[in-house]
């Protein structure tokens, strides 16, 4: 008996079932499953832009980068600015007021989410808990804490489902998207992520929702930012159960009915988008949707609006049911937190090593992709003044055959860039264009980065005459 009792009390002997036991509830981990809909809740392209707020004629869309902290940092710094800019009105509004819609990729989803969430009391709240706060010292914490490995090791658990929990203690407090559909006064906020699969940009909204048949109002604010912010490799990608073909017509049978065409007779992008939806609704061939960062299929968050633009352009029946005729004016503040750390590769015979080589590769055809983003954007709202000189002049020839595109709206476009390329002072520039990709960044830096965003938009020429001509004075 005493041997017995020395044995059981062997330290080691007690520890190994302990073990055993925690691994056992490594099956038990799992990850929130998103909640099914037999029937589709009603959605029209035109909710994606809330006309209700500002200017009727103008769609003001803030479009904010991914970049982690930094991305957050100045995206937010860019929010202060504009709320810092009245424009006439009764009663006056701030420039703030007048932003339609916001898009988040990874970083910039977070203070997008967040605006949404907390309106005014954002500028409380969002620096002390989010910004200055080591978010990635935490999470690297988290995943080398043995008492979080049972759940990491289930198949349907990963490290991002850790980093949702944090996200969700820290900032979201349990938040759904049904916290911020059913608030007044908000601008349509839409986040996306990457489906890894495909390469597809999917965003978390009733459109995507729909196409899988889930209830997006009960999907929290939390597992969106992390799906969005999901690095490969370094985070786990967020599932989503795929419910698609299950609640109503499928998409290729609506946008028949909508556009009267089948979707391989679609225009470029939009066709490309309309089969990624149809890919969504095959439920038996994809019963669960992989996503990771958003910032590999839209890192700038402004492809949605380029693709809408040309469906605008080329379906008559589309425009119709977006009703942007009264339109008079776009315009798009692109945060674009992009880096460019220095190398000295081109000094040495010596080629980049392994992880240079792939930091970079992924790095330059997201940021070279990123600026025909924008120029597409530019040539589309030239060419639409192509278009209605042409049509007509159709009319007065006579040929309404040829005037089909007489009612696209004359819209004057302002493209705002804001990015650190745009600092004067070039050792200025360097420091920012240094700073990390990571979700920790030193308070002076946050501070630094959100002065900067502000001084960027003041001084931009085309932000200045936004402003002009909705009323206001620009600042100085």
């Amino acid at each position: 008996m005493s041997r017995i009792a020395r044995r059981s009390d062997n330290p080691r002997r007690r520890t190994v079932p302990v073990l055993l036991f925690l691994f056992a509830l490594a099956g038990c981990a799992t990850r929130p499953v998103n909640d099914r809909v037999a029937v589709r809740e009603p959605y029209t392209p035109a909710m994606d832009h809330n006309a209700d707020r500002g200017d009727p004629t103008t769609a003001f869309v803030l479009a904010f980068s991914g970049g982690g902290t930094r991305a957050a940092a100045f995206s937010y710094g860019v929010l202060e600015e504009l709320r810092r800019t009245w424009v006439s009105g009764h009663p006056p509004t701030r420039m703030l007021d007048e932003v339609d819609t916001i898009t988040g990729v990874s970083g910039g989803s977070f203070t997008a989410l967040a605006y949404a969430l907390y309106g005014e009391r954002l500028f409380d709240v969002y620096e002390a808990s989010f910004l200055t706060r080591d978010v990635q010292g935490h999470l690297i914490a988290s995943v080398l804490n043995p008492a979080n490995w049972p759940a990491l090791a289930s198949p349907a658990y990963g490290r991002s489902d850790l980093a949702a929990e944090y996200y969700d203690e820290i900032l979201f407090h349990g938040a759904t998207f049904d916290d911020i559909l059913t608030k007044p006064n908000v601008p349509t906020t839409l986040v996306s992520a990457t489906d890894i699969s495909t390469g597809a940009r999917f965003t978390f909204g009733l459109h995507d929702f729909n196409l899988i048949c889930s209830d997006v109002r009960k999907y929290p604010l939390s597992r969106a930012a992390a799906a969005s912010s999901a690095v490969p490799v370094v985070l786990s990608s967020v599932t989503l159960d795929n419910y698609g073909g299950t609640c109503g017509p499928l998409i290729s049978e609506r946008i028949r009915e909508f556009s009267g065409v089948d979707v391989a007779e679609l225009p470029g992008r939009g066709r490309l988008k309309a089969q990624e939806a149809v890919s969504l609704e095959n439920r038996g061939g994809r019963p669960y949707l992989h996503l990771v960062d958003g910032g590999i299929s839209d890192n700038l968050g402004v492809r949605s609006v380029v693709e809408s633009m040309e469906v605008i352009e080329r379906v008559k029946r589309y425009r119709e049911g977006v009703g942007i005729h009264d339109l008079r004016r776009l315009a798009i503040i692109i945060v674009n937190s992009r880096a460019d750390p220095p190398v000295d590769w081109d000094l040495h015979e010596s080629g980049p090593g392994i992880v240079g080589q792939l930091i970079r590769s992924a790095g330059v055809p997201i940021d070279r992709y990123s600026y025909e983003q924008i120029e597409l954007l530019q040539d589309i709202v030239e060419r639409w003044t192509l278009l209605r000189e042409r049509a007509r002049l159709a009319l007065l020839e006579g040929r309404p055959g040829d005037a089909s595109d007489a009612d696209l709206p004359e819209i004057e476009f302002y493209p705002i860039d804001i990015t650190f390329d745009r600092i004067a002072d070039r050792e200025r520039r360097r420091r920012f264009l240094s700073l990390p990709t990571s979700f920790s960044l030193p308070a002076e830096d946050v501070d630094a980065v959100r002065n900067v965003a502000g001084e960027l938009l003041r001084e931009n020429p085309v932000y200045q005459k936004l402003v002009r001509d909705l009323g206001g004075t620009p600042a100085r």
